[in-house]
Protein backbone atom coordinates (compact mmCIF):
# COMPACT_ATOMS: atom_id res chain seq x y z
CA UNK A 1 0.00 0.00 0.00
CA UNK A 2 1.78 3.15 -0.85
CA UNK A 3 1.69 6.13 1.84
CA UNK A 4 -0.41 9.39 0.89
CA UNK A 5 1.75 12.00 -0.60
CA UNK A 6 2.38 14.61 1.20
CA UNK A 7 0.29 17.73 1.03
CA UNK A 8 2.13 20.14 -1.41
CA UNK A 9 0.37 23.75 -0.03
CA UNK A 10 -1.75 24.64 3.07
CA UNK A 11 -4.76 27.02 2.31
CA UNK A 12 -7.08 28.48 4.61
CA UNK A 13 -10.51 28.90 3.16
CA UNK A 14 -12.36 32.53 5.10
CA UNK A 15 -15.87 32.39 4.81
CA UNK A 16 -18.82 32.91 7.38
CA UNK A 17 -20.82 29.99 5.44
CA UNK A 18 -20.30 26.85 6.73
CA UNK A 19 -21.70 25.35 3.63
CA UNK A 20 -19.84 27.29 1.39
CA UNK A 21 -16.61 26.42 3.56
CA UNK A 22 -17.72 23.07 2.78
CA UNK A 23 -17.91 22.97 -0.74
CA UNK A 24 -14.94 24.77 -1.34
CA UNK A 25 -13.07 21.99 1.01
CA UNK A 26 -14.60 19.42 -0.84
CA UNK A 27 -13.89 20.89 -4.68
CA UNK A 28 -10.16 21.07 -3.30
CA UNK A 29 -9.81 18.15 -1.32
CA UNK A 30 -8.53 16.13 -4.45
CA UNK A 31 -5.72 18.29 -4.95
CA UNK A 32 -5.31 21.04 -7.57
CA UNK A 33 -4.98 21.41 -11.25
CA UNK A 34 -4.11 17.29 -11.75
CA UNK A 35 -2.88 18.10 -15.12
CA UNK A 36 -0.36 20.45 -13.83
CA UNK A 37 3.25 19.56 -12.85
CA UNK A 38 4.47 19.41 -9.13
CA UNK A 39 0.65 20.55 -7.69
CA UNK A 40 -1.09 17.53 -5.75
CA UNK A 41 -2.68 16.80 -2.68
CA UNK A 42 -3.54 19.91 0.07
CA UNK A 43 -4.29 21.07 3.34
CA UNK A 44 -7.54 22.69 4.15
CA UNK A 45 -7.87 25.20 7.44
CA UNK A 46 -11.00 26.99 7.69
CA UNK A 47 -12.03 30.18 9.74
CA UNK A 48 -15.92 31.60 10.08
CA UNK A 49 -14.70 35.05 10.75
CA UNK A 50 -11.56 37.32 10.49
CA UNK A 51 -10.46 36.92 14.31
CA UNK A 52 -10.34 32.87 13.53
CA UNK A 53 -7.89 33.50 10.62
CA UNK A 54 -5.81 35.59 12.49
CA UNK A 55 -5.76 32.84 14.92
CA UNK A 56 -5.31 29.97 12.74
CA UNK A 57 -1.98 32.13 10.51
CA UNK A 58 -0.49 32.77 14.04
CA UNK A 59 -0.67 29.50 14.98
CA UNK A 60 0.66 28.15 11.26
CA UNK A 61 3.02 30.35 9.48
CA UNK A 62 3.92 28.16 6.81
CA UNK A 63 0.50 29.13 5.30
CA UNK A 64 0.95 29.21 1.68
CA UNK A 65 -2.48 31.17 0.75
CA UNK A 66 -5.79 32.97 1.89
CA UNK A 67 -9.38 32.15 -0.04
CA UNK A 68 -11.26 35.55 1.44
CA UNK A 69 -14.07 36.40 1.52
CA UNK A 70 -15.01 39.82 1.31
CA UNK A 71 -18.28 40.56 3.66
CA UNK A 72 -18.29 38.53 7.04
CA UNK A 73 -17.64 39.00 10.66
CA UNK A 74 -15.17 41.10 11.83
CA UNK A 75 -14.81 42.83 8.25
CA UNK A 76 -15.84 45.85 6.13
CA UNK A 77 -15.71 45.88 2.57
CA UNK A 78 -11.45 45.20 1.71
CA UNK A 79 -11.00 46.02 5.78
CA UNK A 80 -9.70 42.71 5.74
CA UNK A 81 -7.47 42.66 2.53
CA UNK A 82 -5.55 45.63 4.01
CA UNK A 83 -4.86 44.23 7.25
CA UNK A 84 -3.87 40.78 5.64
CA UNK A 85 -1.79 42.54 3.61
CA UNK A 86 -0.15 44.82 6.48
CA UNK A 87 0.32 41.81 8.88
CA UNK A 88 1.47 39.13 6.11
CA UNK A 89 2.84 41.10 3.49
CA UNK A 90 4.22 38.18 1.51
CA UNK A 91 0.95 35.71 2.24
CA UNK A 92 -0.82 35.46 -1.22
CA UNK A 93 -4.58 36.34 -0.42
CA UNK A 94 -7.26 35.10 -3.43
CA UNK A 95 -10.23 37.02 -3.03
CA UNK A 96 -13.78 34.82 -3.12
CA UNK A 97 -16.87 37.00 -3.41
CA UNK A 98 -20.42 36.92 -4.87
CA UNK A 99 -19.75 40.70 -5.92
CA UNK A 100 -17.26 40.12 -8.97
CA UNK A 101 -18.27 43.00 -11.09
CA UNK A 102 -14.99 44.88 -13.14
CA UNK A 103 -15.01 47.83 -10.08
CA UNK A 104 -14.82 45.35 -7.29
CA UNK A 105 -12.12 42.91 -8.90
CA UNK A 106 -10.02 46.23 -9.68
CA UNK A 107 -9.90 47.18 -6.59
CA UNK A 108 -8.99 43.97 -5.10
CA UNK A 109 -6.12 43.65 -6.97
CA UNK A 110 -4.99 47.25 -6.59
CA UNK A 111 -5.06 46.90 -3.10
CA UNK A 112 -2.93 43.47 -3.03
CA UNK A 113 -5.06 40.79 -3.65
CA UNK A 114 -2.88 37.81 -5.91
CA UNK A 115 -6.13 36.54 -7.03
CA UNK A 116 -10.22 37.36 -7.73
CA UNK A 117 -12.69 34.59 -8.33
CA UNK A 118 -16.22 34.56 -8.75
CA UNK A 119 -18.49 32.35 -6.12
CA UNK A 120 -20.37 31.32 -8.95
CA UNK A 121 -17.11 29.68 -10.57
CA UNK A 122 -16.84 26.11 -11.42
CA UNK A 123 -14.52 23.81 -9.39
CA UNK A 124 -11.95 23.80 -11.94
CA UNK A 125 -11.72 27.83 -12.54
CA UNK A 126 -11.38 27.65 -9.01
CA UNK A 127 -8.29 24.81 -8.86
CA UNK A 128 -6.95 26.62 -12.11
CA UNK A 129 -6.84 30.12 -10.34
CA UNK A 130 -5.19 28.81 -6.87
CA UNK A 131 -2.65 26.92 -9.02
CA UNK A 132 -1.85 29.89 -11.02
CA UNK A 133 -1.19 32.11 -7.85
CA UNK A 134 0.42 29.27 -5.62
CA UNK A 135 2.83 30.08 -8.99
CA UNK A 136 3.72 33.15 -8.31
CA UNK A 137 0.96 34.50 -11.18
CA UNK A 138 -2.02 36.96 -10.80
CA UNK A 139 -5.63 35.48 -11.77
CA UNK A 140 -8.89 36.97 -12.53
CA UNK A 141 -11.70 35.76 -14.77
CA UNK A 142 -10.77 35.97 -18.60
CA UNK A 143 -13.63 37.41 -19.33
CA UNK A 144 -13.33 40.83 -17.21
CA UNK A 145 -11.45 43.98 -18.56
CA UNK A 146 -9.82 46.05 -16.21
CA UNK A 147 -9.19 49.45 -17.09
CA UNK A 148 -8.02 52.68 -14.81
CA UNK A 149 -10.12 53.48 -11.93
CA UNK A 150 -13.25 55.50 -12.91
CA UNK A 151 -14.31 57.05 -9.73
CA UNK A 152 -11.11 59.56 -8.85
CA UNK A 153 -12.22 59.65 -5.77
CA UNK A 154 -11.49 56.09 -5.00
CA UNK A 155 -8.38 56.39 -7.04
CA UNK A 156 -7.34 59.21 -5.09
CA UNK A 157 -7.77 56.70 -2.09
CA UNK A 158 -6.03 53.98 -3.10
CA UNK A 159 -3.14 55.90 -3.54
CA UNK A 160 -3.15 57.73 0.21
CA UNK A 161 -3.54 53.60 1.42
CA UNK A 162 -0.59 53.04 -0.84
CA UNK A 163 1.28 55.73 1.82
CA UNK A 164 0.21 54.39 4.94
CA UNK A 165 3.22 51.67 7.09
CA UNK A 166 1.85 47.96 7.51
CA UNK A 167 1.39 49.31 11.24
CA UNK A 168 -0.45 52.53 10.05
CA UNK A 169 -2.75 49.96 7.94
CA UNK A 170 -2.86 47.48 10.82
CA UNK A 171 -4.27 50.60 12.60
CA UNK A 172 -7.10 51.25 10.00
CA UNK A 173 -8.32 48.01 10.08
CA UNK A 174 -8.90 48.01 13.40
CA UNK A 175 -10.76 51.23 13.04
CA UNK A 176 -12.79 49.52 10.71
CA UNK A 177 -14.01 46.54 13.24
CA UNK A 178 -14.81 49.46 15.55
CA UNK A 179 -11.71 49.02 18.28
CA UNK A 180 -11.06 51.43 20.46
CA UNK A 181 -7.60 52.76 20.91
CA UNK A 182 -7.33 51.16 24.32
CA UNK A 183 -7.96 47.56 22.31
CA UNK A 184 -5.59 48.41 19.46
CA UNK A 185 -3.16 49.00 21.89
CA UNK A 186 -3.65 45.70 23.28
CA UNK A 187 -3.75 44.09 19.86
CA UNK A 188 -0.77 45.24 18.96
CA UNK A 189 1.00 45.16 22.35
CA UNK A 190 2.06 48.90 22.01
CA UNK A 191 1.10 52.28 24.33
CA UNK A 192 -1.77 54.06 24.11
CA UNK A 193 0.04 56.93 23.12
CA UNK A 194 1.63 55.04 20.18
CA UNK A 195 -1.71 54.36 19.04
CA UNK A 196 -3.02 57.70 18.93
CA UNK A 197 0.23 58.51 17.23
CA UNK A 198 -0.42 56.25 14.49
CA UNK A 199 -4.12 57.35 14.50
CA UNK A 200 -3.04 61.26 13.57
CA UNK A 201 -0.57 59.83 10.73
CA UNK A 202 -3.68 57.58 9.04
CA UNK A 203 -6.29 60.69 9.38
CA UNK A 204 -3.62 63.00 8.02
CA UNK A 205 -2.35 60.50 5.47
CA UNK A 206 -6.06 59.93 4.01
CA UNK A 207 -7.18 63.51 4.41
CA UNK A 208 -9.87 62.95 6.84
CA UNK A 209 -10.63 64.60 10.05
CA UNK A 210 -12.03 62.03 12.05
CA UNK A 211 -11.96 57.94 12.89
CA UNK A 212 -15.84 57.98 11.45
CA UNK A 213 -14.79 60.14 7.96
CA UNK A 214 -11.34 57.20 8.07
CA UNK A 215 -14.20 54.54 8.31
CA UNK A 216 -16.19 56.10 5.67
CA UNK A 217 -13.54 56.35 3.59
CA UNK A 218 -12.57 52.52 3.53
CA UNK A 219 -16.00 51.58 3.16
CA UNK A 220 -16.64 53.14 -0.15
CA UNK A 221 -14.15 50.58 -1.73
CA UNK A 222 -15.94 48.32 -0.72
CA UNK A 223 -19.73 49.32 -1.28
CA UNK A 224 -20.39 46.90 -4.01
CA UNK A 225 -18.45 43.94 -2.20
CA UNK A 226 -20.90 43.56 1.05
CA UNK A 227 -23.71 41.68 -0.79
CA UNK A 228 -25.61 38.12 0.09
CA UNK A 229 -23.40 35.17 -0.34
CA UNK A 230 -24.00 32.95 -3.45
CA UNK A 231 -23.13 28.96 -3.21
CA UNK A 232 -20.41 27.34 -5.31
Amino acid sequence: MSPTAAPVASLVIVDDHPLFRGAMRQALEGGLDAGMQGIGPVEILEAGNFKQLQVILAENPETDLVLLDLSMPGVSGFSGLLSLRAEHALLPVVIVSASDDPATIQRALELGASGFVPKSAGIETIREAITSVLRGDVWKPDDVELSAESDPEIADLINRLATLTPQQTRVLSMISQGLLNKQIAYELTVSEATVKAHVSAVLQKLGVDSRTQAVIAVNKLGSDAVSPHNSL
